[in-house]
């Protein structure tokens, strides 16, 4: 196994993939972790922003009469809510005698318990002992059209009346309250008194009414269902009656007078029942009874917890007066089901984040008629943690998920690719070898390598194409030395006789003798070369500054001389310098004007503009003619490429362009052609010095 493994791939190939491999899980685990930090990070400030919020909201709601009510009853809001029991509110009593202020009470206090069919009721006492031993139950109830007891009527029987029950340390208290109206409001809204008579344990009413006992009814004008009402307009419809009534309780305000301290509220208060029916006259039953099943108790200091977040928790205690006592503790449990796993959970705990190892914890002070309480609520960075641990746990599988694949895949690769590309890579490298040093390419034995794969198909195609690249470098090179040797033939030839006109016209003056040096220039570019595209690419100029305004001038002036006639210059203006070699940018507009000539309609003009674009300048050239096909647009700078198709079929070298794009490349600029509306131009940028 130690002699088979390192032989399997060379060094570098072995180490490029198992890094990169390496690389890609290492970058696979920070990129979790990284997201897991920004997570923790970013969970940890909205928790923050979230408790602070949290614990303003429950001190606001604390403070509010429906929150005092519940500091007030800390022990209201069991499972039992019916047989109802008094609350203490914050308020020293309540003004019976008038509706609005009655309802307003109850309904900012929030000691309403909800029935069906929309009944409601408050059984309270006031905060005060001032206000005297008294119970008031306040609440609604929804029936039809009132019966009244006339007053002196003897049967109670016959009119709507409130039945109520109070007991108490062993005592109870039972009135019969029917409605009865003044003569005087009879046929205007329902507005009457709740008298109230005793009523012993044998059920015998008591001759005269209880003058502690007062109450009042109150029914709307309008129907509870105005649908059902329009629907069957001669049927009386149901109404909503509104009751507030106060009963007087004898063991109540015996304590009053008790001596030398009195306690209020009654420490017994939560042993107190209180059972209020609403009958019907007749037959027509029992119309609301307060111990129906299916009450909904009031706000209590338990329902907070639904305020609370995992982990956090709030005390509440009782200052004064007296020794602080705790008056409720509620805490937010987690659910265990959800944990994470335990590495999970180790890996966020470690994860730094800022502010995590401050504590959370508010505490405020709410002041009822009471006594004052003080409110703690402590949050719990951990539970955020725990938190984060559902989305980690997800995460978790998918970073092993793909560090797995990421195995799978380096072993597939080992098994079934390196070994196979080592062999292909060793054979192919046999062949480029041989291939340098021999001059021609030797025949390799590939047939092991074929397969159906893409690897196979790869070695038996490299098998069948280096038979057709050696006989292709042969042709190649016959070609070779037939082209040099051609080019050295012409290239002594054209020497002598240049040379000879070199010194005819050597006259700084004379205008010949800026063609015979270009001839010279081209001569010496392309002897010696192997081909001349090879000659061209390989050629050096030497760039220097040119003022190209003069330069197009003297060109336009003198192509006549070089059998391009009517060519005129459009440039006047200053003089502009640019990096350029003379003779070579002679060279490409030479070429680019004997193309133009060979496609403009005979006697139109070949137009040369100049103008500078920021830090650079571009030469225009447009002639008049037939547009550059679409398709050979871009290949006409090809060497070869000539009169639209292949250079022998034209009769053409196609070099001309070739040389104006490579000199142009060779002097740090560039030549494109397009088609314009009526003709062809060419557009040459240079660098400006």
């Amino acid at each position: 196994m130690t002699g088979w493994w390192p032989g399997r791939v060379p060094f570098r190939l072995r180490v490029f993939f198992r890094g990169a491999f390496l690389l890609l899980a290492l970058a696979t685990v920070a990129l979790a972790l990284s997201v897991l930090q920004e997570e923790k990070q970013l969970r940890y400030r909205s928790y923050r922003e979230v408790f602070r919020k949290n614990v303003e909201q429950i001190g606001a709601r604390l403070q509010h009469p429906t929150g005092q009510l519940a500091l007030l009853n800390p022990g209201a809001g069991g499972p039992g809510v019916t047989p109802l029991r008094p609350l203490v509110l914050p308020f020293a009593g309540i003004d019976f005698d008038d509706r609005a202020k009655a309802q307003q009470a109850v309904e900012m206090a929030g000691c309403l318990v909800q029935y069906a069919d929309q009944a409601q009721l408050c059984v309270s006492v006031g905060n005060s002992p001032a206000a005297g031993g008294f119970i008031y139950a306040v609440g609604a109830f929804v029936s039809g059209p009132l019966a009244e007891h006339a007053v002196g009527d003897l049967d109670l029987g016959l009119a709507h009346r409130l039945q109520v029950e109070v007991a108490l340390r062993g005592r109870s208290y039972r009135w019969l309250a029917p409605l009865e109206r003044p003569a005087a409001q009879r046929g205007t809204a329902v507005h009457g008194r709740l008298t109230g008579f005793r009523e012993d344990e044998q059920g015998r009413l008591a001759h005269r009414p209880d003058r502690e006992f007062r109450g009042w009814l109150w029914q709307d004008a309008r129907c509870v269902d105005p649908a059902a009402a329009a629907a069957a307009p001669a049927e009386p419809c149901r109404k909503r009656s509104f009751y507030s009534v106060r009963l007087p309780v004898e063991v109540f305000r015996e304590d009053l007078y008790e001596i030398p301290r009195v306690v209020w509220p009654p420490k017994d208060l939560a042993d107190v029942r209180v059972h209020v029916q609403v009958l019907g006259p007749g037959d027509a039953g029992v119309l609301f009874d307060s111990n129906r099943p299916g009450a909904t108790a009031p706000f209590s200091l338990s329902d907070l917890r639904s305020a609370l977040l995992v982990g956090e928790s709030l005390r509440i205690r009782r200052l004064q007066p007296g020794p602080a006592a705790d008056v409720l503790l509620l805490t937010k449990e987690e659910d265990t089901a959800s944990r994470p796993p335990p590495l999970v959970s180790r890996i966020i705990r470690r994860l730094p984040v800022e502010g995590g190892d401050q504590p959370l914890a508010a505490t405020q002070l709410v002041a009822t008629p009471l006594g004052d309480f003080e409110v703690r609520i402590t949050g719990d960075l951990r539970g955020v943690d725990r938190a984060l641990g559902a989305v980690a746990g997800r995460l978790y599988w998918f970073v092993g998920a793909m560090l797995a694949a990421i195995m799978l895949t380096w072993l597939a690769i080992e098994v079934r690719i390196i070994r196979r590309i080592t062999l292909l890579t060793t054979r192919a490298a046999a062949v480029g070898k041989s291939g340098n040093g021999a001059g021609g390419l030797m025949q390799h034995d590939l047939q092991g390598l074929r397969g159906r794969d893409e690897l196979g198909l790869l070695a038996g195609v490299l098998a069948d194409l280096l038979q057709r690249v050696n006989e292709d470098l042969k042709r190649e090179q016959i070609r070779a030395e037939q082209e040099k040797d051609m080019w050295h033939a012409v290239g002594h030839e054209i020497m002598s006789p240049l040379q000879s006109l070199l010194a005819l016209h050597a006259r700084p003056d004379d205008p010949s003798l800026r063609y015979i040096e270009r001839m010279q220039q081209a001569v010496r570019v392309l002897y010696g070369g192997a081909s001349p595209s090879e000659a061209i690419l390989s050629a050096a100029l030497q760039v220097s500054t040119l003022d190209v305004r003069a330069f197009l001038r003297h060109v336009a002036d003198n192509a006549a001389d070089a059998g391009i006639a009517d060519v005129r210059f459009d440039g006047e203006g200053a003089p502009l310098v640019v990096k350029a070699d003379e003779h070579s940018l002679e060279d490409v507009i030479t070429h680019v004007l004997s193309n133009a000539t060979r496609y403009r309609p005979a006697g139109s003009p070949i137009l040369l503009t100049l103008q500078q674009a920021g830090a650079t300048a571009e030469v225009r050239i447009h002639n008049q003619g037939p547009p550059i096909d679409d398709g050979l647009l871009g290949r006409i700078f090809e060497y070869g490429v000539s009169d639209g198709g292949d250079s022998a079929a034209a009769g053409s070298r196609g070099q001309g362009l070739f040389v104006a794009k490579t000199y142009m490349a060779k002097m740090g600029g560039t030549i494109v052609a397009r088609n314009v509306a009526g003709g062809v131009e060419f557009v040459l940028t240079l660098a400006v010095a």
